[in-house]
């Protein structure tokens, strides 16, 4: 979870220097460099294949999120899925996604606190906390949990949200510093949020050794807020999975329209088809019946597989001088990409070979 969060950190900076300097995404910078060509092709077939794969995957473990957040609160039914996923498309549909997103957040933020709270009144092994920080000996299971971790906190197409969202929220005349500054304070907020999530799941007495259902989830707040578990987990799981399907499709919208030249027009009707489509992939694996545990683990590896191809390019990308000019990577931000780059890439490669059966 540590390098999870520090790669998000160094990742995240790249992409939002470039939003920042450009007032361009990730997407309209690749179509920048790659304008013609075979090259062009290749590069439109790998990312657009991977944002949809990665982003459609992301999308039916979003929506599954929310399912489990609603089967606590109210009761289990397929019927959730269809719920959220209109829920989410007629606030997209309508633009009116942004206000609803911030009361969401405002309630995973409630649910973080209750974290932050049961963790300190749990009272967990400080010498065990500092000990899992240090890589121990990993089983084969734990290789793809591993993975899993870092697949849903590096996520791939964050990257090009991010980098959109930047160069609309932030204006050429400000300080890049801040930018940063914002971007690691945020990203490392999360990165404790997550870590106290995993250290009150480990401490908890009434936690279970496998997690199959909400209810499992909603375990690990026992020890503190009783009953009252129940009702917190749901409310910050339904909030949570809603408010990432609103922002899965519409970064895979902003990408492909990055690449093919469209205009990143919420309103333009090839935009809309993007987000609708990948709406629609997510609500369908949704209510297949597939167990919910498993469709976000297959999710969260899924993206990170993807991640080091999409890595590749944005590190291309951020050390063109004719895109950036002066705000090229350092040598530092070189260093730490490529490390990102060569991590991420072994551990893909020691999860697939593990899963083939031939390491």
């Amino acid at each position: 979870m540590a390098f999870a969060t520090l790669t998000t950190i160094v990742l995240q900076e790249m992409s939002a220097r470039l939003g920042f300097v450009t007032q361009k995404g990730l997407g309209e910078a690749l179509c920048r460099q790659f304008p013609r060509g075979i090259n062009r092709v290749i590069v439109f077939l790998l990312v657009v294949g991977a944002i949809v794969i990665g982003n459609a995957a992301y999308e039916a473990g979003n929506i599954t999120g929310g399912v489990l957040g609603m089967e606590l609160l109210v009761m289990p039914s397929r019927f959730w899925a269809l719920v959220i996923g209109g829920v989410s498309f007629l606030l997209l549909f309508l633009g009116k996604y942004r206000w609803v997103e911030r009361v969401l957040i405002g309630l995973v933020a409630v649910m973080s606190i209750c974290f932050l709270l049961t963790a300190i009144l749990l009272k967990p092994d400080l010498g065990a906390i500092i000990r899992g920080f240090w890589p121990g000996s990993i089983s084969e299971r734990d290789w793809l949990l591993a993975l899993a971790v870092v697949g849903t906190t590096v996520v791939p197409y964050n990257l090009f949200l991010h980098a959109s969202t930047i160069s609309k929220k932030w204006a050429p005349g400000m300080a890049l510093k801040d930018v940063q500054m914002e971007n690691a304070v945020s990203i490392l907020l999360g990165g404790i949020v997550s870590m106290l999530i995993i250290i009150t799941a480990a401490s908890s007495a009434s936690a279970v050794s496998e997690v199959q259902s909400a209810q499992d989830l909603a375990a690990q707040l026992e020890p503190v807020f009783g009953s009252g578990a129940k009702w917190l987990m749901g409310i910050g799981l339904m909030a949570a999975g809603i408010s990432s399907a609103l922002t899965a499709p519409l970064a895979a919208a902003y990408a492909a329209c990055g690449l093919l030249g469209w205009p990143a027009n919420e309103d333009d009707q090839r935009f809309r088809a993007v987000w609708m489509s990948i709406l629609g992939i997510g609500v369908l694996v949704a209510t297949m019946g597939f167990k919910p545990i498993q469709v976000i683990k297959f999710a969260q590896i899924a993206n990170a597989l993807l991640l080091p191809l999409i890595v590749l390019f944005l590190f291309y990308t951020v050390n063109q001088k004719e895109i950036l000019g002066q705000y090229v990577n350092s040598r530092r931000s070189n260093a730490l990409g490529l490390m990102v780059i060569l991590v991420t890439i072994m551990l893909s490669v020691k999860v697939l070979w593990e899963g083939l059966g031939v390491w």
